[in-house]
């Protein structure tokens, strides 16, 4: 388990509903429009954010991006330690060459996760730019990693659980903070919940 009850809820799923809405209206702002523009959710629930923004960005200017998801899980730093890592595949159907990247995750916490993510997406290829795009940002980073559009920032200890449920995977959507129970691991909701 991990985690006790949750002591918040954060952002529901109308909340998360708006702040996606929102990120869509300030990329297209901040890159004056989609041209060479390309997402990429970093799985699971980042795949599943950039899903969901994709099609936030087709209703606003009609335009279809090009959609990728990313496994980082031979790039993370403690790779080493997880025995059998969970491994996903890395869909990214088109050259990442000269597109202007906005790589999408639920919860910035450390960094670390990005950092990985920039390794694998440069090992593809040479994007323009990449862009975060993050649903929450905690705090609490060790690597100079700062997200260009969020969805909300949450204060949060390092005794606490900040984690995104998606419906698709867990059977509801919130963000929601809890408690981390002595030595349990903080970071992502596993998939299907606790």
């Amino acid at each position: 388990m991990g985690t006790t009850a949750p002591k918040a809820i954060v952002m529901d799923d109308v909340a998360i509903s708006r702040a996606l809405t929102r990120i869509a209206h300030e990329i297209i702002e901040r890159n004056e429009g989609l041209d060479d523009l390309a997402i990429v959710g970093i799985v699971t629930r980042g795949d599943i954010l950039a899903h969901r923004l994709a099609e936030r960005l087709k209703e606003i200017e009609g335009i279809e991006v090009p959609l990728g998801s990313l496994d980082i899980s031979f790039y993370r730093d403690d790779y080493h330690t997880h025995i059998a890592p969970e491994v996903h595949a890395t869909h990214i159907p088109w050259d990442i060459d000269q597109k202007r990247i906005v790589l999408v995750d639920d919860v910035l916490f450390t960094g670390r996760t990005i950092r990985a993510a920039l390794d694998a997406i440069i090992d593809l290829g040479r994007p323009r730019a990449i862009e975060l795009a993050v649903l929450v940002d905690r705090g609490h980073r060790e690597l100079p990693i700062c997200p260009d559009f969020v969805g909300k920032n949450v204060p949060s200890s390092r005794s606490e659980n900040v984690r995104l449920y998606m419906e698709e995977v867990d059977g509801r959507t919130a963000v929601e903070i809890s408690e981390v129970l002595p030595g349990a691991r903080i970071g992502s909701a596993p998939l299907g919940g606790e």
